[in-house]
C-alpha cells in the first residue's frame, strides 16, 4: 500500500467517525424530540460534533455531566462501528465554551491561592481533554502543573513556577 493509499484511507476513516457520531446523536435527539442542528468539525487531531448553538433549548442535554456521558456513549458507538479508538469531542449548545470559562476561573482561583502562599492546589478530577486545556492555561499564567491520580480520579495539581 502506498503512502497516498494510506492517506486516503485515513481521511475516509475520519469522515466515517464524524458521520457515525452525527447519525447517532441525531437519533438520540429524535427520540428525545429535540431540535438541534448538527455540525461535524474535523481537524488533524480530533473530530468535534457540535449540536445546536449557545442558548438553544435542548433541555438538560448541555449540562456538563450529560455532555460527558453522551460523548462517551458516542465514542463507544464509533469505536464499535470502526474498530478504532475515538477521541471525538461533543459540544452541546455551547457547552464546551461554557466549560472553558469555568476551567479558566479555576485556574485564576488557583493562581490567586498560590500568590496568597499556598504551596499547591489540587483541582477537581476532569477528562483528559479538559486536563490538556487546563495545563495550557496554567502554563500561560507562568505556573507549573502535573496530573495525579488514576482513571476517574485523575486531576491536576497547580504549583508555583
Amino acid at each position: 500500500m502506498t503512502e497516498q493509499d494510506t492517506s486516503v484511507r485515513d481521511e475516509h476513516a475520519e469522515v466515517d467517525e464524524g458521520e457515525i457520531a452525527a447519525d447517532y446523536i441525531e437519533g438520540l435527539l429524535d427520540i428525545a424530540d429535540f431540535d438541534g442542528d448538527i455540525e461535524i468539525d474535523q481537524s488533524d487531531a480530533r473530530t468535534t460534533i457540535v449540536v445546536g448553538e449557545a442558548g438553544d433549548d435542548l433541555g438538560g442535554l448541555s449540562k456538563p455531566e450529560v455532555v460527558s456521558a453522551l460523548q462517551e456513549l458516542t465514542r463507544l458507538v464509533v469505536q464499535q462501528q470502526t474498530g478504532e479508538f475515538s477521541r471525538l469531542v461533543l459540544d452541546v449548545a455551547g457547552s464546551r465554551d461554557a466549560r472553558a470559562e469555568e476551567l479558566q476561573a479555576m485556574v485564576d482561583e488557583a493562581a490567586t491561592a498560590l500568590e496568597d502562599g499556598a504551596e499547591r492546589i489540587a483541582l477537581e478530577p476532569m477528562s483528559s481533554y479538559e486536563r490538556k486545556l487546563v495545563h495550557d492555561l496554567i502554563r500561560d499564567r507562568g505556573l507549573s502543573s502535573e496530573s495525579e491520580g488514576e482513571a476517574a480520579d485523575r486531576h491536576i495539581v497547580v504549583l508555583p513556577a
